[in-house]
């Protein structure tokens, strides 16, 4: 069993507009944009990411927000929910503030004796924030107040046909059963970043389909490229395909298929967001990676203004 696993590093979806996306999350969700960045495949689609006050391992969610995408259609294959952590007794300002700013989909659940409320994005993706105590420092240079700001990542929930592969793959990970509630399985990791925990639930329906509103893959977090190496090994030799590191300027990435279908990256916690611009500005100016520098001109022309 491998223990280099940290928990999640990132969450990547997709949009059909950067402006409404940038929005949601920066003034509804209060989040801070870490970067303003593009798709290393795809220049002329924007790379956004959102989280606490550095983009810590275990709280960025990010966007390619391809303009105008249709919608995806829910199924297994995919992360139906991605859920946050806030503080204790802080749901009902929440629902409260969602409610006000036309969020849909609002369901105020209890799942293992946590506290949640689901409400959709603005692709309507599944997002969820859970009540629980996080020692996590919030950013608080945004939209809300620390005493209800988002702490970071909670968990991601999975839709698949058949939870075992996955749930072996993770096990092998380093994630252990926790429990069980009806046709959901909780798995955590011992010693986690605060994002330790992956839910699976079992449906027997169609495969989803891939647009906006869908997780595009998430990310596990390592602390550098060593253990990153050794996480490939390990995983190489179980007989799964897995490509080389790869340089994400802001961290290295490896990346594989996992059985039921959800794309998984193992990410570096190193070198971070703040390695090309100063802390107290990150997110504002627009990075681009080396081979895409030459675009620049022809970006700022085209790519969509943001706040």
């Amino acid at each position: 069993m491998l223990t280099q696993i940290k928990g999640l590093h990132h969450v990547t979806a997709l949009a059909s507009s950067a402006s409404r996306n940038n929005s949601f999350f920066t003034n509804t969700l209060g989040l801070r944009r870490v970067k303003k960045t593009v798709n290393f495949d795809a220049p002329d689609v924007y790379h956004l990411y959102y989280g606490d006050e550095l983009g810590t391992p275990g709280s960025v969610m990010t966007y390619f927000p391809f303009p105008q995408a249709a919608r995806g259609r829910r199924g297994t294959g995919e992360v139906a929910t991605t859920a946050f952590t806030v503080p204790e007794g802080s749901l009902d300002a929440w629902e409260a503030r969602l409610t006000e700013a036309g969020v849909t989909g609002l369901d105020r659940l209890n799942r293992y004796g946590e506290h949640r409320l689901a409400f959709e994005g603005p692709d309507g993706e599944g997002l969820a924030l859970v009540e629980a105590e996080d020692d996590r420092t919030p950013w608080t240079g945004g939209t809300v107040a620390a005493d209800m700001a988002i702490r970071g990542f909670h968990s991601v929930q999975m839709r698949l046909r058949d939870a075992g592969p996955t749930a072996e793959l993770l096990g092998a990970m380093g994630y252990q059963e926790e429990c069980r509630q009806a046709n959901v399985m909780r798995l955590v990791l011992p010693e986690h970043n605060g994002a330790g925990t992956i839910d699976i639930e079992t449906v027997d329906a169609p495969r989803g389909t891939q647009a906006a509103g869908s997780v595009h893959h998430i990310a596990f977090a390592v602390e550098d490229r060593a253990a990153q190496l050794e996480v490939r090994k390990a995983l190489t030799e179980q007989g799964f395909q897995i490509t080389p590191q790869i340089d994400r300027d802001y961290f290295y990435a490896i990346y594989f298929r996992s059985p039921g279908g959800v794309l998984f990256e193992v990410a570096t916690n190193e070198p971070g967001f703040d390695r090309d611009e100063e802390r107290a500005h990150l997110g504002e100016a627009l990075k681009l990676p080396t081979q895409h520098a030459h675009l620049r001109a022809q970006l700022e022309r085209t790519l969509e203004p943001l706040d």
